[in-house]
């Protein structure tokens, strides 16, 4: 399986190359991840991908991982800190434009989005709206292996820099995960050479008769 040899191949990339990721490779990506499971579809989360190198550096300022501005494009995983009536509205006339269908045919599942949604604390949609966002970061990670992309996945950063330089708290979000991408610096990597290392198989998974 071409799949198996490339999350073998792949690793938490430590020191990245100058080589760039092409326009086509990071648009792959983004496809993929906009793909990814999501409770109810609703994609409670935002993607911004950042490319210019001062701002990559600004982003990097004081936190222990060197890939932020190592890295060719900085992937920026963003939860939404609420959500809203309007947000399920506008989701659920999307769905109606997108499978032409008429949006009254899709009433029971929209009060049961506001239902189970509106009498939730916003603090913990917006806990759940963060693990969504996680979900997409596999997806992204995945998607990047198999395409021959180095990825890291960080949670160290200033989540606080990011959502201002971002300006991401005037579009109701908040940066939760980041993943960087880029071409390995195999000179300077050390773990580029070591083998990969999980627990066998049988210990990992226990398969119920």
């Amino acid at each position: 399986m071409k799949l198996i040899d490339s999350l073998n191949w792949r690793y938490a990339t430590k020191k990245f190359s100058n080589r760039k990721v092409s326009a086509e490779l990071v648009d792959q990506i983004i496809e993929a991840t906009n793909l990814s499971a999501s409770s109810a579809g609703l994609q409670p989360y935002r993607l911004f991908v950042v490319e210019n190198p001062a701002l990559k550096l600004k982003l990097g300022e004081g936190s222990f991982n060197s890939q932020i501005a190592q890295s060719s494009h900085l992937f920026v995983f963003a939860a939404f800190e609420k959500i809203t009536q309007e947000y399920i509205e506008k989701y659920i006339n999307h769905i109606a434009t997108e499978r032409e269908t008429p949006v009254e045919s899709l009433a029971d599942f929209k009060n049961a989005l506001i239902n189970g949604f509106l009498n939730r604390t916003d603090e913990a949609n917006f806990n759940w709206a963060a693990k969504q966002a996680y979900i997409a970061l596999g997806t992204a990670l995945i998607a990047a292996a198999d395409l021959q992309v180095d990825a890291t996945p960080m949670e160290g950063f200033d989540a606080d820099k990011f959502d201002e330089l971002l300006n991401l708290h005037e579009q109701g979000l908040k940066s939760v995960v980041i993943m960087a991408i880029g071409y390995r610096d195999e000179a300077s990597d050390y773990f580029a050479k070591v083998k990969k290392v999980r627990v066998a198989k049988a210990d990992f998974a226990t398969i119920l008769p």
